[in-house]
């Protein structure tokens, strides 16, 4: 049987969603550990167990979080070898990639990214060309890390809880991985919606709005959704450049995705391409979004989405 090591960054008050379907994935895969960087609170303890985690693996050192993700991966790479993991699953993240990168250079292993399953041997499948092709690949490595897309996994606890073990990982000591210190944060204000990439439903406009994310915002609000946006519209500076979906931005795959006043470049496609279904609202016709899209509407997204708001509202109230 596999060993399957899930690394979890700062797990918080409970666990995302993404995490729950990482942790599902690896006890499917094999055996399942957590390298966990941050404290855990008592729900996120029991949550290990009812997911069936057999090892909780903790760093010595407590200030992680105060250098880039250098001193992660290097906590990373010793717990791997602690619990003789085979397959490493990380969020499919920005830092997450990077995390992963490192991770490989240390332990030589392969890396796959944006992974949509994984099989018990360490094939990984991925949905390439804009979802017209599903390709698998596995590391030729002892170790294979893979970084996964959110909501590909159901979450579900095992049949029985475990009993988890918690062990210390001593973090070497690089002199060069902790060069960088962050000396200062700023919180987000927090908005109310779901992450980004961790959302069932994402609305995201593009330049047809004109710098009025008003409509998208609304829509989003009425679904419960995230809100995106293509890269003109965050470089235009009508939005946060962290709701930006795309190539230079971040991947999603929610169950739903509502394009509003995108043109479908091959840039915006590369971040989500993987959603289950794709809803494109565009007053052109010939817009290259309209070749992905499962349900395609000619039309103006000031016209299409305050309509779709009430009816929501209407058909919830």
């Amino acid at each position: 049987m596999a060993k399957v090591l899930v690394f979890i960054d700062n797990p918080g008050a409970s666990l995302k969603k993404s995490s729950l379907e990482l942790l599902t994935l690896a006890r499917t895969l094999g055996e399942s550990t957590v390298a966990v960087n941050g404290d855990v609170s008592d729900a996120v303890a029991a949550t290990f167990a009812e997911y069936g985690v057999g090892t909780v693996f903790h760093p010595s050192a407590r200030d992680l979080n105060d250098f880039l993700v250098a001193p992660k991966a290097a906590y990373l790479s010793a717990a791997v070898e602690s619990a003789g993991a085979g397959i490493v699953l990380l969020d499919n993240s920005p830092e997450g990639k990077e995390i992963a990168a490192r991770l490989g250079v240390r332990l030589s292993a392969g890396v796959i990214t944006d992974a949509v399953a994984v099989e018990a041997d360490g094939t990984a499948h991925k949905s390439v060309l804009a979802g017209s092709y599903t390709t698998a690949c596995k590391a030729s490595t002892p170790v294979s890390v893979v970084t996964v897309k959110a909501n590909n996994v159901v979450p579900e606890a095992a049949a029985a809880p475990s009993s988890p073990e918690a062990v210390t990982i001593e973090v070497p000591a690089d002199s060069t991985a902790a060069a960088a210190r962050i000396t200062a944060r700023e919180q987000k204000a927090a908005s109310g919606r779901p992450d980004l990439t961790d959302a069932r439903i994402v609305v995201a406009g593009g330049r047809g709005l004109d710098g009025d994310f008003g409509p998208v915002e609304a829509l989003a609000d009425v679904l419960g959704a995230a809100v995106g946006a293509s890269r003109a519209a965050t470089d235009a500076g009508w939005i946060s450049h962290d709701a930006q979906v795309g190539q230079t931005g971040k991947t999603v795959s929610p169950q739903l995705y509502i394009s509003a006043g995108i043109s479908g470049a091959i840039q915006q496609k590369a971040g989500m391409q993987t959603a289950k279904v794709i809803v494109a609202i565009n007053k052109d016709s010939e817009s290259p979004v309209f070749e992905i899209a499962d349900f395609g509407i000619i039309g103006d997204v000031f016209d299409v989405l305050p309509q779709a708001t009430e009816e929501i509202k209407k058909r919830k109230g």
